[in-house]
């Protein structure tokens, strides 16, 4: 458990990475989001597996900056 705490406020450029993570999650979700927004509205054409991947990236960045906020709290 304390390496998971150690882990999750390892500075890398004077940030920790669990505050890494949560921008990373935010914009791989705006990056979903668009993906889908451009292409409902026939601005460009990307293909629907690129939303899939996108949103499976998020889910996991997503997920492992809940454990890491979990851990730290708990």
């Amino acid at each position: 458990m304390n390496y998971l705490q150690d882990l999750a406020y390892r500075q890398l450029l004077g940030f920790p990475l669990i505050g890494y993570l949560g921008i990373l999650s935010y914009l791989s979700l705006v990056t979903t989001a668009l993906i889908t927004i451009l292409t409902r509205r026939k601005i460009v054409k990307i293909h629907i597996r690129f939303h899939f991947r996108f949103a499976y990236l998020t889910l996991g960045l997503a997920t492992i900056h809940a454990i890491f906020a979990l851990v730290v709290y708990l």
